[in-house]
């Protein structure tokens, strides 16, 4: 594992980072969903093309499709410092839709998307969950039906993430139903504005309705639009997901609160002194901190072996179920250390730290499913990463 940062890259560091802090306003840390007001979306929309203007978006890719042809280690870099900085960056078109174009995809299909996704022109949302079919994804039961040029798509998709923003929707169907299941979906780029589609609020615990349903009715979609090999679908999402669990976002973030716990357990006094002299606060906000580094270097394992080329899908499955919970671990040393005050949303009186921890440890339980469960990565660590046999 080679992970050591060049000149060059702690001056990009700084650059971004100088950037970031010109760029993004203190009311931007109150900002629990950008549907709340429209300065929020219209902030989250011109900043994402400032970063583009930059050329930072997706800086990995290469330049003919909008990238800079830059190392992962720079992309990754701009990863963490946006995380860390609570910024709007490049969502899920950047983070594994993109990457699973540059694989699979037409000629065509790199033109017309990858260069709009790096142009910040465009978002996707992803819709691969279904009421029956969750953690056992290959389950799914959404159609798509070939009819001459088009196919005719019907079903109904779950929790998905900014469906209600998104230009684009990276779908998974079935479209061999006589198949085994791993080997009848297909993967399409879906216009959310095509006929037939219907989008629908559901709210999370958190309070916010940020990953809402969507219904498909007799849905056309052309037949270039699908990507990759019909009925090779399962194995292409498997890609797809080996992105999406990657990343050192998670780390960077959780450092980011990590920082805010200290400063609060120093400036909060209790039983006549400050938190950060209570041996339990010290000892929880210390484990904190190391397993950040821990998630920090197993996020660099994964980008060292994707600059190499390397497969990395067991060591994305370990970064993805250790940053997850690490996410839960750190909001609930927040909820332990605020006591009750913990329980108040913003805008009470009582809410400690604007109420972001209070607002986050109720959002960040989603995390623990979205891209496959604990136990999914674990099965993945055990059966690819350490040669077990399957229980099945």
């Amino acid at each position: 594992m080679d992970y050591t940062f060049t000149a060059e890259d702690e001056a990009f560091r700084n650059e971004v980072r100088t950037f970031l802090m010109r760029e993004i306003p203190a009311w931007w840390d109150d900002v629990q969903d950008i549907r709340e007001f429209p300065e929020a979306y219209e902030f989250y929309k011109q900043f994402r093309k400032k970063l583009a203007a930059k050329g930072w978006l997706a800086m990995a890719w290469p330049k003919e499709y909008g990238g800079q042809s830059a190392t992962v280690f720079q992309q990754m870099i701009f990863s963490e410092e946006t995380a860390y900085f609570g910024a709007p960056a490049g969502g899920q078109g950047v983070a594994w839709v993109g990457p699973a174009i540059l694989i699979y995809g037409t000629e065509e299909q790199k033109k017309k998307y990858l260069r709009a996704i790096t142009g910040a022109e465009i978002d996707f949302c992803t819709l691969y969950t279904e009421p029956g079919a969750g953690s056992d994804l290959a389950s799914l039961v959404t159609r798509a039906r070939r009819d001459g040029d088009e196919y005719v798509v019907s079903g109904q998709k779950i929790f998905n993430g900014g469906a209600d923003l998104a230009d684009y929707g990276w779908l998974a169907a079935r479209t061999n139903p006589d198949a085994p299941k791993h080997r009848g979906i297909s993967l399409f780029v879906l216009d959310m504005k095509t006929p037939g589609i219907t989008v629908r609020p559901m709210k999370t615990m958190s309070g916010y309705a940020t990953h809402p349903e969507v219904f498909l009715d007799d849905v056309r979609i052309p037949k270039e639009n699908l990507v990759g090999e019909e009925n090779r679908g399962w194995y292409q999402m498997a890609v797809s997901l080996d992105f999406e669990r990657s990343g050192a976002s998670r780390a960077a973030a959780a450092k980011r609160v990590l920082e805010d716990l200290v400063t609060y357990a120093k400036t909060t006094r209790r039983n006549g002194h400050t938190l950060a002299k209570e041996p339990g606060v010290r000892s929880r906000l210390a484990q904190v901190a190391i397993e950040i580094d821990v998630s920090r270097y197993i996020s660099y394992r994964i980008a060292s072996l994707q600059q190499a080329g390397k497969p990395f899908s067991n060591e994305a499955s370990t970064g993805k179920v250790f940053g997850t919970e690490l996410t839960l671990r750190i909001e609930n040393v927040a909820m332990q250390i605020m006591g009750l005050y913990g329980q108040m949303f913003k805008g009470s009186k009582h809410a400690q730290m604007g109420g972001r921890r209070t607002f986050e440890y109720l959002n960040c339980w989603g995390g623990m499913f979205g891209a496959g469960t604990a136990e999914i990565q674990r099965t993945i660590i055990a059966t690819r990463g350490l040669g077990l046999p399957r229980g099945d």
